[in-house]
Parts: structure tokens; C-alpha cells; sequence
């Protein structure tokens, strides 16, 4: 064989080899992805009169929020996105579920073009259910409640919806969009009274967590999305009461709990 003739038959070679290889990363990263354990997301949207959605900074920022955390955990086929309204009557509250169909087909024996085209129709089939499912989690962000349920704000009532969803064996992630005020003429109401301090925050937090000791969360990612501004005073945005949750979450075994 000619030199020349050598030298393109084994730049060809390697040309062909990084293909394979490519084809190859991207076939494992999304078996790795069909063969990890489904995503129910839980989402709490506070439909109470202390937080208000038309305003530009809580409009921006929790659309924001709604288009990463579908982006991030609607991936494949069984992973769940649910909503709750966050009011009176928080228990009864879920407004939106839908469950991803998009699958991604087994590669084995496939060579580099074939993965690179079923690639292709797997992102533009998950694109579609992400903007279906944003589409409708946008709309019920965004639904004005003028009912007598934006009185009270039963946060706590979210805690059996968290157990019964973590008997599913799904990886569980739940968002809170509130200011997390607690409201209620039957129990902890902070708009008339919150803790005084951390210490207060902390014993109250034990002592509700008590009443919920039998619930079997198994430790969900838990983020609480406020609505407050950078320049929030304190009395608006009171860190004894994040703080109050922290704990409560913590002494229910719940470990990463993080407050954006």
C-alpha cells in the first residue's frame, strides 16, 4: 500500500473509531439516564393572600424557577410533576399531575449514525412533554385564587402528601414556592405570631415535628423558593422562620433542605 494511501486509510480509521466512541458516551449516558430510579417532583405554589404572583420579582423569579426544575427532573419515561395549591385546604389542593412517556429505546448494536438519530428524536420528544408541562405549570402559577381558602396557609398539611408520595420508591424533590408563613386560627399562625428567636424557632420545630413523627418521609430534597427581594427587611423576610422549617425537616430525617 502507498504511503499516502496508508496515511488516509488510518486518519479514516481514527475518523470512524471517534464516531463509535462518541456514540458510544451518549448511548451510555442515556442508558445510564433510562436506568436510574424515576423523579416525582412535588411543587407547593402558596395560593394565599400573602403572596402575590403579579408582582415583576416573584413573576420572574418563579417561572425561572418552574422552567430549571422541569428542565432538571423530567427526563424519561415514570419520572411524575406535581402541584399543590398551598391554601386552607392544602391536602386537597393538587391542581396539576402529569407523568413523562418519552422512553428511550435499548442501543444495543447500534452503530454511531443510528445513535446519533435516535439522540436526535429522544431530545426533541423530551423537549416537547418539558414545554407541554411548563406550559401548564405556568398557567396554574399564575391562577388568581379568590376563594375563602387564601386565609389560612396550612403548610404543615403538605407533610402527609410528602409520605404518601415517598412510598412510591421514587427519588422524591419538593419545591416549595412561598414565604412559608404558617397561618392557621387551629395552630401556628405566624402572621400574628412568629418566633421570637432561633431558640423558639428551634423548640417550636421539635415539638410540631412530634405530631408528624409516624409520617415515613425518607428524606426528600426539599427547597424553599421565597418570594422576598434582596432588600427584604427582616419583619418581611424572617429568618426565625425559615429557620423553624430547617429544623422541623430535620428532626422529621429530612437532610438537605435549602432555602433560595
Amino acid at each position: 500500500m502507498k504511503k499516502h494511501n496508508l496515511f488516509y486509510f488510518l486518519i479514516s480509521l481514527s475518523f470512524v473509531s471517534i464516531l463509535q466512541s462518541c456514540g458510544e458516551k451518549k448511548a451510555q449516558k442515556n442508558e445510564n439516564k433510562a436506568d436510574s430510579p424515576a423523579i416525582h417532583t412535588l411543587i407547593f405554589i402558596d395560593k394565599t393572600a400573602s403572596v402575590d404572583v403579579s408582582k415583576p420579582f416573584v413573576a420572574q423569579k418563579y417561572q425561572q424557577a418552574l422552567n430549571s426544575i422541569i428542565e432538571e427532573n423530567l427526563r424519561k419515561s415514570g419520572d411524575k410533576f406535581e402541584i399543590y395549591y398551598i391554601h386552607e385546604n392544602t391536602a386537597k389542593g393538587r391542581c396539576l399531575s402529569l407523568t413523562c412517556r418519552t422512553e428511550m429505546e435499548s442501543t444495543e448494536g447500534m452503530n454511531a449514525t443510528d445513535l446519533e438519530a435516535l439522540k436526535t428524536f429522544y431530545d426533541l420528544s423530551i423537549r416537547k412533554e418539558r414545554t407541554f408541562v411548563t406550559k401548564q405549570a405556568l398557567a396554574r402559577l399564575n391562577a388568581q385564587n379568590d376563594n375563602a381558602s387564601n386565609r389560612e396557609t396550612n403548610i404543615l398539611a403538605s407533610l402527609p402528601v410528602i409520605a404518601k408520595v415517598s412510598e412510591s420508591g421514587a427519588v422524591v424533590k419538593v419545591y416549595y414556592l412561598s414565604d412559608m408563613v404558617e397561618s392557621v386560627k387551629s395552630g401556628r399562625d405566624f402572621q400574628t405570631k412568629p418566633p421570637k428567636d432561633d431558640a423558639e424557632a428551634e423548640n417550636w420545630a421539635k415539638a410540631d415535628a412530634e405530631k408528624y413523627k409516624e409520617l415515613a418521609l425518607n428524606s426528600p430534597d426539599i427547597s424553599m423558593i421565597l418570594p422576598f427581594e434582596p432588600t427584604s427587611s427582616i419583619k418581611e423576610n424572617n429568618p426565625t422562620i425559615t429557620l423553624y422549617w430547617s429544623k422541623l425537616f430535620e428532626n422529621l430525617g429530612v437532610m438537605n433542605v435549602q432555602e433560595l
